[in-house]
């Protein structure tokens, strides 16, 4: 529920800056911030996204202007995903709009019940991480 409720707040906020960016785009935008030129296929393991959706996802954002896919110059069958201009511009756009999601969200919430959750979170992760590797 409360992931939905995020994924509702973010989509009308884009809206009201009118942003024609989904939530998904905005995590692509933020990957390529923190290190442009990625290979495509490890942009799909770092959005947790399975080689083809990631594909029409990147496809949407080419057509938006966001990004350029380019083959790699020293292996053709490798594609590098590179933020355009109007890529940069519209991330940076986005972070007004993630802080005051974050500070809403943490309100009333104090460092000590946030941190707890952070760990607690991260025990669920490190679990479901083990558990697939027995699969």
């Amino acid at each position: 529920m409360s992931s939905k409720m995020v994924d509702n707040y973010l989509h009308e906020a884009f809206q009201s800056e009118r942003l024609d960016l989904s939530k998904e785009q905005m995590i692509v935008l933020k990957k390529l911030h923190e290190t442009d030129g990625l290979i495509q296929n490890e942009l799909a393991f770092l959005t947790l996204r399975d080689k083809s959706t990631l594909a029409r996802l990147l496809a949407k954002m080419e057509r938006k202007n966001y990004i350029i896919r380019m083959q790699d110059k020293y292996d053709k069958r490798v594609n590098r995903v590179f933020l355009t201009e109007t890529g940069r511009v519209t991330f940076r756009k986005t972070r007004p709009i993630v802080m005051r999601l974050k500070t809403i969200m943490e309100r009333n919430i104090s460092e000590e019940a946030l941190n707890q959750l952070k760990t607690t979170l991260e025990h669920i992760q490190n679990n479901i991480t083990s558990a697939e590797a027995t699969i």
